[in-house]
């Protein structure tokens, strides 16, 4: 199951991932809830939470977030991920290393700092980036 947050604000989604997270869940919550805000946002912040009674992903869950992911490369302002799950994390900081945009992952007990993270980092070119 995913549950959109009710604190989001200006382009921010926050999503939080219970249980056994289906294609489903994407395509009735996560996805509508990206699409409405790039309706009145060139960009979107997303937090996406994997909480910690997550218990996986269907496959078609699996090819809905890389479908969607693929086909909105440029809507993504920043990314901040949450999650204990050790193989989701090296998979999200193994492909954020492609992202046009930045993407960090956080552990649980961090969540109040990827919601700050989220809020507030910008993307840095690779001259801004030398330039300190």
């Amino acid at each position: 199951m995913i549950e959109i947050s009710s604190g989001e604000t200006g382009n921010e989604v926050m999503a939080v991932g219970h249980g056994k997270v289906t294609a489903e869940d994407y395509e009735r919550v996560l996805i509508p809830a990206i699409e409405e805000k790039l309706k009145s946002h060139k960009k979107v912040r997303l937090l996406f939470q994997l909480d910690r009674d997550f218990a996986g992903f269907t496959p078609g869950a699996v090819w809905d977030d890389a479908k969607f992911g693929l086909g909105h490369l440029t809507g993504f302002e920043a990314v901040a991920m949450v999650t204990d799950v050790v193989w989701i994390a090296d998979g999200v900081k193994f492909f954020g290393a492609f992202m046009r945009f930045p993407i960090k992952v956080f552990g649980n007990e961090a969540l109040a700092e990827a919601k700050e993270w989220v809020r507030t980092t910008k993307w840095r070119t690779v001259a801004e980036a030398l330039a300190g």
